[in-house]
């Protein structure tokens, strides 16, 4: 088998446009998995917000969280990785955030921390599934680092932090947007390509032998580590361009047919 691990982002990429994975495609990971195929799903959602994905799958497949921040094995919760933000660089992002006026969300420890509840934390309630915890002491809840932070604004506001939000932060610091209303922070060691770097070294596997299949910006790391980079059908012109392959919309099974074409076929 010529490649041995491959791994999926999960919104516009293993899901379709209604949330849902496909028969099909949850067929075809799995004769894949029986083949000797890693399979893992790189996310910047924490391991609960995956649960029924792994539920669906019954594998105990290793998840690639927090955009590269954990990797954690889906039914043990084996940590094989992990990456926190320094408490300096949480401190600048978080205050920067106040200073923006932007909706702030904090995950550490897998759990989620908020300095105030708002309509927009009851949405990203909803979105991960994970109830937020209050913590009014900012300096408390970044002692020994963070594992990301999120801020949750308008389209146009998120836009505009992407160029602006650079120059008041150190080079430790990755950020990009994961939706157009998300802004996502983490380490500069904690990257979707650095995570598959880390299951690479666990399991005894070089880049060559690896597929990377995304959507997004925040997949373009790991597009462009991969053996094999694969953007959807449906990525913004700029993600295909760093992609060796262009897949099937999310619509159409795009995972599913990368694993037939180049694993299941081979």
């Amino acid at each position: 088998m010529k490649y041995r691990l491959m791994a999926a982002d999960i919104d516009g990429t293993l899901l379709n446009d209604r949330g849902e994975l496909t028969e099909n495609t949850k067929l075809t990971i799995k004769q894949a998995v029986e083949r000797g195929l890693v399979f893992t799903i790189a996310t910047g959602r924490p391991i609960q917000g995956v649960e029924w994905l792994n539920k669906i799958l019954d594998l105990d497949l290793p998840f690639i969280t927090y955009n590269g921040a954990m990797v954690v094995m889906g039914k043990s919760r084996k940590v094989l990785y992990e990456q926190k933000l320094s408490e300096k660089d949480a401190v600048d992002i978080i205050r920067l955030g106040e200073k923006f006026g932007t909706t702030i969300l904090v995950w550490k420890n897998n759990a989620l921390y908020v300095p105030e509840i708002n309509e927009r934390v009851d949405k990203y309630k909803r979105i991960s599934g994970v109830e937020p915890v209050l913590a009014e002491n900012t300096c408390q809840l970044i002692a020994g680092g963070v594992t990301k932070i999120l801020w949750y604004d308008e389209v146009e506001k998120i836009e505009r932090y992407r160029s602006e939000i650079g120059r008041y932060l150190s080079e430790n610091v990755n950020f990009h947007p994961s939706r157009p209303y998300f802004m996502e922070f983490v380490d500069k060691n904690a990257s979707k390509a650095i995570a598959m770097e880390k299951l690479g070294e666990y399991y005894g596997i070089d880049r060559s032998g690896m597929i990377a299949v995304g959507d997004g910006y925040n997949d373009l790391s790991m597009i462009e580590y991969a053996g094999l980079g694969v953007a959807m059908a449906n990525s913004p012109d700029d993600v295909k361009e760093k992609a060796d392959y262009i897949t099937l919309s999310n619509e159409e099974d795009g995972v599913a047919h990368v694993i037939s074409k180049f694993i299941l076929n081979e």
